[in-house]
């Protein structure tokens, strides 16, 4: 029997992906879907790439009633709107995959810090699960509520948390340049996202600390027991999707490095470190939740790590349903491709 599930923010770029990979899923089958603005249109008005049996079906508002068949939520709604609906399924008695902000931080000074308002229902995140899956998979299994991390954390995070397990890592001077296509920012329309505002053009952006910096460090922290600090700056590059983090790090033994990663992440599916000295490429894990690691050793104590994911698929749908798949005991693999589109 399919496991029902509904898709709250279903219009936006990481919902149409939730349905694209939902609808091909053997599995999950989407029961509900329910937006803001276009709620009353169909899904094929609003989103012309989706052409199956959800390309007929009507948008409910985001706030309707859940139908009680539904037995798993995906919440991709802004943050602070997602947490009153994240409360209303979870009171319904359904399990959640949140993939707005909202659930991120355990720290709710953090939250506030971050996002600039106060926590609405600091009592859920005690039981919620930071859902980096290859780092908390067990957990992921037997919760209700994952937070889906966000597309720049899973980036540096991966590759980041097994260097500051081994203690081969200066913690206080980690830099962090990363780049991402323009999807990142979302579908609203957004002046600085025009055509020919954005293109032949790149830019930084969320200095002095960006939201992301925060859940950075703070599940570094959690994962390693190490107090980390973070210079980190984001810029958009007008493609489409794809995100690469280019990680500077000092520390000792970096020829090591590489060897530390590759043990790791050895039996992953879904993240590859490839031979040391080679350097990964957005268009090589686009349309794939795959994420590329890449080692360049420069002498003993730096060395510069390069991270690539799609930022809609492993950066948000992907890990999502990566994580769905472990809440029901499925294969973790299910329904995802570890191929990239080529060309």
């Amino acid at each position: 029997m399919s496991i029902a599930v509904a898709i709250l923010g279903a219009t936006g770029y990481t919902g149409a992906e939730l349905i694209r990979l939902l609808d091909a899923h053997p599995e999950f089958e989407i029961k509900h879907l329910a937006a803001f603005s276009q709620a009353g249109k169909k899904v094929s008005e609003v989103l012309p790439s989706i052409a199956s049996q959800s390309a007929s079906m009507t948008l409910a508002k985001a706030d309707d009633v859940i139908p009680d068949e539904v037995q798993l939520v995906f919440t991709a709604l802004p943050h602070a709107a997602a947490a009153a609906s994240v409360k209303k399924a979870l009171d319904a008695g359904k399990k959640v995959i949140d993939l707005s902000a909202d659930f991120r931080h355990p720290d709710t000074e953090n939250y506030e810090q971050a996002y600039g308002l106060p926590h609405p229902f600091p009592e859920l995140l005690n039981d919620c699960v930071y859902g980096l899956t290859e780092h908390a998979r067990k957990d992921v299994a037997q919760t209700k509520l994952v937070a889906n991390p966000g597309c720049y954390p899973t980036s540096v995070l991966l590759p980041l948390l097994p260097l500051l397990k081994a203690n081969v890592i200066d913690t206080q001077s980690i830099i962090i340049d990363a780049k991402s296509g323009t999807s990142g920012a979302g579908r609203a329309v957004k002046t600085g996202l025009l055509y020919c505002e954005i293109n032949e053009s790149l830019a930084a952006y969320g200095l002095p600390k960006h939201r992301h910096a925060w859940e950075m460090e703070e599940w570094s922290k959690a994962y390693t027991g190490q107090d980390v600090h973070v210079r980190f700056v984001p810029h958009i590059i007008p493609m489409t999707r794809g995100m690469l983090s280019t990680i500077h790090l000092s520390g000792k033994n970096s020829e090591q490095w590489h060897g530390v990663l590759s043990d790791a992440y050895k039996d992953e599916p879904f993240v590859r470190v490839l031979p040391l000295g080679s350097l990964p490429a957005t268009g090589a894990v686009k349309g794939s939740n795959r994420c590329e690691i890449g080692v360049a050793v420069l002498s003993e104590t730096e060395a510069v790590v390069v991270s690539c994911i799609d930022n809609l698929l492993k950066g948000a749908s992907g890990q999502a349903i990566q994580n769905a798949n472990v809440m029901f005991g499925l294969d973790e693999t299910m329904g995802l491709a570890v191929n990239a589109s080529w060309p």
